[in-house]
């Protein structure tokens, strides 16, 4: 079984993480919730801000708008199952010992938000409408 499908299977089974290693300190293991918990929320706010930028701005032309709302729903859903891996991997590496996971993926988060940001600005500053 290759690597990733076996990351997956433990995003449902996390009860298996236990048998790995030691029990970390259970502070570890509640701040790695807060963690998780915190990219949720992260998530839940690009959703909506996705969702805002589709309802909330029907003057815009619609390829643009359409294009600011995905992207923003994108990093939305990447956000969110990022963060369910995340949370594994981290649990996992305390259990073992180990050091904790680095991730390329906060440095992508960020550029899609600027990118979507500095498209905004664009739009509140030259209000691309559809007419």
């Amino acid at each position: 079984m290759n690597k990733i499908a076996q990351s997956v299977r433990l995003w449902f089974a996390p009860q298996r993480v236990r048998d790995e290693g030691v029990a970390p300190d259970y502070r570890f293991s509640l701040a790695n919730e807060r963690t998780f918990l915190a990219w949720i929320r992260t998530a839940l706010a690009l959703i909506g801000g996705g969702f805002a930028v589709d309802q909330f701005l029907p003057e815009l032309v619609w390829g643009v708008r359409a294009g600011l709302a995905l992207g923003l729903l994108a990093a939305g859903v990447l956000c969110a199952l990022r963060a369910v891996n995340h949370w594994v991997r981290c649990e996992r590496a305390m259990r073992r010992g180990e050091d904790l996971p680095v991730s390329r993926f906060p440095t992508l988060l960020g550029i899609v938000v600027a990118v979507v940001a500095v498209a905004m600005v664009v739009v509140v500053l030259f209000g691309w409408e559809g007419r």
